[in-house]
């Protein structure tokens, strides 16, 4: 018995099954009714309430799967609003406003499209530094997929010819990739419980940009991981002071007793990527700045 033999697997592959039920030519009222699918390729079974542990499964072992392949060790996750314009994007804005209040907000978003630049050049210093350990690549940039601040997330790492991950959720109106998303490290999310593990489970640094409830449900979701102790700390770097103290007001919680001034530390504040690459840099004493 050679080697090869030894190790093939005794067992017909799923795969071969399934290939073989599909192209069965057996019409009868038996094959014709969907208890005869098989279990694995019957998606009605697979969508019932009860299968929801599974999906859960799923969700959580196809993402972590095809990133272990990838050869991805480490990830710097990029937080920030689908509501941010790019510089180039900004023309006619606030002419379009109809009302004072529009033209406010038009203003408002225009003089935050500066951080459509910055969250993409972090991407690019991050991916240039190309940083690999144990044979896997770290700090890969990853966003959730979408619009403005994520799409300068990917793009920075399409800019410098390297690879990003895009974490999609399928949500009521239409949402597709950005165009700077790596193919085959483009993922789609039912659930949001698992979408925020995965950010998670790799991030080694977090870098949040003004945004809303999205924004704020993944970042104070990390601080309270940090802060109980079920997550060792990492680097999260808010940037914009102005806007973060304008929207929260962390001290007031310290002062209110409901935090401890300690938590303030868990979180910098930066304005631009070369600060934030820095801090990370000092954090972690990269071999790259």
């Amino acid at each position: 018995m050679t080697k090869k033999e030894l190790t093939e697997p005794r067992f017909r592959r799923a795969d071969e099954d399934a290939r073989t039920a599909e192209a069965a030519v057996h019409d009868t009222p038996q094959t014709r009714d969907p208890a005869y699918r098989l279990a694995f390729g019957d998606s009605e079974f697979l969508l019932r309430q009860e299968l929801r542990p599974v999906r859960f499964q799923l969700e959580l072992l196809k993402t972590e799967m095809l990133l272990e392949e990838a050869g991805i060790g480490s990830t710097l996750v990029i937080y920030g609003s689908a509501r941010i314009p790019a510089p180039d994007k900004t023309e006619g804005l606030v002419e379009a406003a109809r009302t004072p209040e529009e033209k406010v907000v038009a203003e408002r978003l225009v003089a935050k499209s500066k951080y459509y630049e910055e969250a993409r050049r972090l991407a690019q210093i991050a991916s240039e530094c190309g940083i690999e350990e144990d044979g896997k690549r770290q700090f890969v940039v990853c966003s959730g997929g979408g619009p403005s601040i994520m799409e300068a997330a990917n793009r920075g790492a399409a800019d410098v010819g390297k690879e990003s991950v895009g974490l999609n959720i399928v949500l009521p109106h239409e949402q597709a990739p950005n165009r700077y998303v790596t193919p085959h490290l483009s993922f789609q999310f039912h659930y949001f419980a698992l979408r925020k593990m995965h950010f998670l489970l790799r991030a080694r640094a977090v870098a949040v940009f003004p945004g809303g409830f999205g924004t704020f449900d993944e970042f104070f979701e990390l601080l309270t991981l940090i802060q109980t102790g079920k997550m060792a700390p990492i680097p999260i770097m808010l940037f914009g002071r102005e806007f973060w103290n304008r929207v929260v007001n962390f001290e007031a919680l310290a002062e209110e007793g409901v935090i401890s001034p300690g938590n303030l530390e868990l979180f910098h504040f930066v304005e631009t990527a070369d600060e934030a690459w820095a801090h990370i840099g000092t954090f972690y004493e990269l071999p790259c700045d």
